[in-house]
C-alpha cells in the first residue's frame, strides 16, 4: 500500500486517521473489517471496495454475504448485484450495493462510512463491542519513511509538513546517561534521517532507573554496552540507528563532522569543552545539557540547563563551558534522577526544533536554565533578530 498516495488524498487520510482499515490496490480502495451479521445472526467481517477514479460513481463492492437486520433479514435498502465479480487479477468481489444520498457523494470518506455505518449498525447493535475503526499497525512495508510503521500521530495532526523539516537531519547524541537517553527517546519519534549514538559505558542496574523504559531483568544480566541497548530498543521505532560504542575522544572527533545537529551529554567537563570547541569550529550546531543537584536540610535542590550554539552564535561558550572537572561546578554533582534527566532532555529538545524552525521562537536564546526550588526559567545570551 502507498502511504503516501494516501497522504496526499485529505478523505483516505481522514479514514486512515479515524481507524479504518484501507488498503490502496490496483486502483481500488479496499476497507477491511467491515462487521455485519448474517441470516443466522452471526458476527461476520467483510471488505469493502471502491473504486478510485470515479467519485460519482455511488455504488460499492463488498468481500462477503449478504449483510443482515438484526433479525436476521437481508438489508435490502442497499442490494444492487449478488454476482461475483472479477475487478482486476487481485481482486474478485461477492456482490455490490447501491445507496446514493441526494447530491451524491463528496469524497470517498463519506461514500465509505455512509456504506460501513449502514452495514455495520445490526452487528454493533447485537455485539456492541465491534467496531470497524481497529486501528491496526500500519507497517512501512514499502520503505517510504524512516520509521517501522506510520506516523499516524503527525498525520492525525496535520504536522507532517513542518515536521518534514528535520527529514534530511543526522544526528548524533554524545553520551547515553538519562538525559541523553531521554533526548533518544524523542529523537527517535522524528523524522530525521539518521541517528548516531557515541557512548563507551555499560547499561548497568542503576542507568535502568534514571532512564525511559523499563528494562528488564534478563537486559541487565546480559550488561549490554549502552549504545547497542538503546540501539535495539528505539529500533523498533526508527530504521536507521547507528551504534558508536565508544568514547568520542580528540583521535575521532572526525566522525561529527557529517552531522547537522548534536547533542552532548556527558558530565565531564574537559570532555564538554573538547567537544563543543571543534563543533563550533567547525560550524556544527549543538546543545550542551548539564544537571546539577544538591541535598539541603535534607531536600533536592539544584537547576538543569541548556547551552546551544551554532554557526553565528557561540561567542558565549566561554563564559558557558569550562574545562575544568571540578567538584564546585554547580553542574557536577553526581546526582541524577529521571524527572530531571527528562526536563533536562526536553528543554534541549525544543531548542533543537526552534533552531530547525519547527518551533516559534521570540527569545532566541542560546543559554536557559531552570531552578527547581523557584521553578523559574532563565533565559541568557539572547541574538536579537
Amino acid at each position: 500500500m502507498s502511504q503516501q498516495l494516501i497522504n496526499h488524498s485529505p478523505d483516505l487520510k481522514r479514514l486512515r486517521d479515524e481507524g479504518y482499515e484501507i488498503e490502496v490496490r490496483g486502483g481500488y480502495l479496499l476497507i477491511h473489517h467491515i462487521p455485519f451479521v448474517d441470516q443466522n445472526k452471526n458476527l461476520q467481517y467483510g471488505i469493502l471496495v471502491t473504486t478510485l477514479h470515479d467519485i460519482q460513481n455511488h455504488v460499492i463492492f463488498f468481500i462477503g454475504d449478504n449483510p443482515c437486520e438484526i433479525d436476521g433479514n437481508v438489508i435490502t435498502a442497499i442490494q444492487h448485484g449478488n454476482s461475483n465479480s472479477v475487478l482486476n487479477n487481485q481482486i474478485t468481489v461477492n456482490r455490490s450495493f447501491s445507496n446514493k444520498p441526494t447530491g451524491g457523494y463528496p469524497n470517498y470518506y463519506e461514500k465509505v462510512k455512509r456504506y460501513a455505518d449502514i452495514i455495520s449498525a445490526p452487528a454493533k447493535y447485537l455485539y456492541p463491542l465491534v467496531t470497524e475503526k481497529t486501528f491496526k499497525l500500519i507497517a512501512d512495508s514499502s520503505n517510504e519513511t524512516v520509521f517501522q510503521y506510520i506516523d499516524t500521530n503527525s498525520s492525525r495532526a496535520n504536522i507532517e509538513a513542518i515536521n518534514s523539516k528535520l527529514e534530511n537531519q543526522k544526528i548524533a547524541i554524545v553520551g547515553l546517561g538519562g538525559t541523553g537517553a531521554y533526548i533518544l527517546d524523542m529523537v527517535a519519534k522524528t523524522p530525521v534521517k539518521e541517528i548516531h549514538l557515541f557512548d563507551g559505558d555499560s547499561f548497568d542496574q542503576h542507568n535502568a532507573f534514571r532512564s525511559p523504559g523499563a528494562a528488564s531483568m534478563s537486559d541487565l544480566d546480559e550488561n549490554p554496552r549502552k549504545a547497542a541497548y538503546y540501539q535495539k530498543l528505539y529500533s523498533n521505532m526508527h530504521k536507521y540507528i547507528y551504534v558508536h560504542d565508544y568514547y568520542v575522544k580528540k583521535e575521532n572527533l572526525l566522525e561529527l563532522d557529517k552531522m547537522d545537529y548534536v547533542f552532548i551529554c556527558v558530565d565531564k567537563n574537559t570532555v564538554r569543552k573538547m567537544v563543543t570547541d571543534y563543533l563550533a569550529s567547525a560550524g556544527i550546531p549543538f546543545s550542551d545539557v548539564g544537571l546539577g543537584v544538591n541535598v539541603v536540610e535534607n531536600k533536592l535542590t539544584g537547576a538543569v540547563r541548556v547551552t546551544s550554539a551554532t554557526r553565528d552564535k557561540n561567542d558565549h561558550l566561554p563564559l558557558r563551558i569550562f574545562s575544568e572537572d571540578s567538584d564546585n561546578n554547580e553542574y557536577a554533582t553526581n546526582i541524577q534522577i529521571a524527572e530531571l534527566n527528562a526536563l533536562n532532555a526536553i528543554f534541549a529538545i525544543l531548542k533543537w526544533k526552534k533552531l530547525s524552525g519547527i518551533y516559534v521562537d521570540l527569545e532566541n536564546e542560546h543559554h536557559s536554565s531552570y531552578a527547581i526550588s523557584t521553578s523559574k526559567i532563565f533565559n541568557e545570551d539572547v541574538v536579537t533578530v
